[in-house]
């Protein structure tokens, strides 16, 4: 699962890690939930030989894909992520599986961990080598019934790399920057064809570091939510013992 997200380079190192053009200046993003925009690459029109455009474009995206066939968002679930395993497959995504996959540059995301006793202990998941990773997207474009169009967008997820299954038993899929012409080309390569990209990370390619409840509030947005604590305990609180009080009756003399 993968339903929190971090941007934190600059547009120049976004455009240069993607190869695209100039990107529009935008700021640190710490903590990018689901229907917020997020940076969307894309492959764009083919070139003719020799033309120096480059061949990939950027748009923003709200992040929860809605099919194009769907004709009220609020009759079916937020669609944040895709599972990889079987997104040929649905509805709602065999048609942007099949001509519109993407790229989503982020610089980490956000999971949770379950603990017993209700509790959750967050972790902030970013590259050990730092800099921007690539995540494998797909995009919709949606219109609405009085005719204006919203583009949208999922993150495809996999099953967790040893090393993070404690923490979720899914995570995002990455796609490497050797991959990136292989992903996004839907002219030539189908699913099938992509279909061994969509594996889980290599183990410790992602540093996980706990982070505080600050996370968990979408409104919470500086970097402090990124700052390392002392993770939650595994094991849940004792409960404090209650003693039982004594009736006013134990202290009397009984006949029986």
């Amino acid at each position: 699962m993968c339903g929190r997200i971090a941007v934190l380079a600059s547009p120049d190192e976004t455009s240069a890690f993607l190869g695209v053009g100039d990107l529009e200046s935008f700021p640190p993003r710490y903590n990018v939930a689901p229907t917020q925009p997020i940076l969307v690459v894309m492959s764009g029109p083919q070139r003719p030989p020799g033309s120096n455009l480059p061949d990939r474009m950027a748009l923003l995206a709200r992040w929860g894909l809605i099919p194009a066939w769907n004709k009220n968002p609020a009759d079916m679930p937020l669609l944040f992520n895709a599972r990889s395993e079987s997104a040929i497959e649905k509805a709602s995504f065999k048609t942007a599986m099949r001509h519109r996959r993407a790229l989503i540059p982020v610089s980490g995301f956000y999971e949770w961990k379950k603990l017993p006793g209700n509790r959750r202990q967050a972790y902030w998941l970013k590259p050990r080598k730092g800099g921007l990773v690539a995540l494998a997207g797909l995009m919709e474009t949606w219109s609405e019934p009085g005719g204006s169009e919203m583009d949208t967008a999922a993150i495809l997820t996999t099953g967790a790399s040893a090393d993070i299954l404690h923490i979720h038993d899914r995570m995002p899929v990455v796609i490497q920057p050797e991959d990136f012409a292989r992903w996004l080309d839907c002219r030539t390569q189908e699913p099938r064809d992509v279909a061994a990209l969509m594996r889980p990370a290599q183990p410790d390619f992602f540093e996980q570091i706990p982070v505080s409840e600050l996370v968990n509030k979408v409104a919470n947005v500086g970097p402090e939510i990124q700052q390392r604590v002392e993770p939650l305990p595994e094991a849940a609180p004792a409960k404090p013992k209650v003693e039982k009080r004594k009736s006013s009756d134990d202290d009397q003399m009984k006949l029986f």
